[in-house]
């Protein structure tokens, strides 16, 4: 019996056939940037996050498909075959990298798909995984680091300027613009952590997704409510006693829950912790942006947002 992956795969390999057969283009979910003519570079970007920094590097010369879509968990995402027709058709296909996207090898192959894969994460410093399969790559959300995502915008924008030369100034142009929002980012959020009394500085969140943003700005990471990289992790009865004890022992005044998952774990124990729990819509965002019009519907505006939220709550700020 076909996987639901082999499934799609099949769907998918046939749509892409069928619309090359008929001569047409087929339905894809690429909108092209505002000025962006019949000649823009075509680029699939993997997660929410590498799809911000494309629009970003690509300006009007790019026109950018989005695979993952707001609040969708990219560590277990089954394409559909608009996206792979949409990897079929692409100069370039933009990935975060670190074992993220386990499922794109087989849609490339599935595709047909000849042109540039860009790993954003080549040349960030991994923090390594547990020593299980799920992080044997490391842990992959690099992005919670400002400084990292520099070296991710530098990675895509040397992509994009080998593939399409003749607009090569004009991604340089678009890296440096960002390169100093980035900047600007990093050194406000380090403001905002500085000025939360350093007693005061512990971390539990949903699950294992804030190392970097962690190490980055120097708090401490009591635990989890999720024991992995992986949100479909659980926690045992053991391991729910465990988080309790440390978080009354060492005086971590609020758990954070994600914008992307049920909250009802990490709110009940909250309760029996007996601190205060961030948990909704606008709670952190870790493996995802939010929606338009969210709080958190770009990168900057996320790790803005995060870091209010934190930041209010570890000082006791009502929000």
């Amino acid at each position: 019996m076909l996987s639901p992956l082999a499934r799609s795969l099949l769907a998918a390999a046939l749509v892409v056939v069928f619309a090359g057969a008929c001569g047409g283009t087929g339905t894809s979910s690429s909108t092209p940037a505002d000025g962006a003519g019949a000649k823009a570079l075509k680029v699939v970007a993997t997660t929410t996050q590498v799809a911000d920094f494309a629009r970003n590097i690509g300006g009007d010369k790019a026109v950018i498909h989005q695979i993952l879509k707001p609040n969708v968990d990219p560590h277990d995402y089954e394409p559909s075959p608009a996206d792979i027709q949409a990897i079929a058709e692409a100069d370039v296909v933009v990935k975060n990298g670190v074992g993220l996207e386990k499922w794109l090898d087989q849609v490339i192959a599935s595709a047909g798909f000849s042109g540039t894969v860009v790993d954003a994460s080549q040349g960030v410093v991994l923090r390594k995984g547990d020593g299980s399969e799920e992080e044997a790559a490391g842990d992959p959300h690099i992005w919670h680091n400002p400084l990292n995502v520099k070296i991710m915008t530098v990675n895509i924008e040397k992509a994009f300027a080998a593939k399409d030369s003749a607009d090569a100034a004009a991604y340089e142009a678009n890296l440096a613009a960002y390169d100093a929002k980035l900047d600007a980012l990093d050194a406000e959020n380090a403001k905002k952590i500085d000025s939360v009394p350093a007693d005061r500085r512990k971390l539990v969140t949903n699950h294992d997704a804030f190392g970097y943003y962690i190490e980055r700005y120097k708090l401490t990471f009591v635990g989890s409510i999720v024991p992995s990289f992986d949100t479909s992790a659980e926690l045992s009865g053991k391991q729910i006693a465990d988080i309790v004890a440390k978080i009354k022992t060492t005086g971590v005044t609020a758990i954070f829950s994600e914008s992307s998952l049920p909250p009802k774990t990490a709110e009940a124990i909250g309760r029996e912790a007996g601190v205060k729990v961030e948990a909704s819509e606008d709670s952190l965002y870790g493996d995802t942006l939010g929606p338009e019009g969210s709080v958190g519907a770009t990168y900057l505006q996320m790790e803005t947002h995060n870091t209010d939220t934190i930041v209010s709550a570890l000082k006791g700020v009502a929000a």
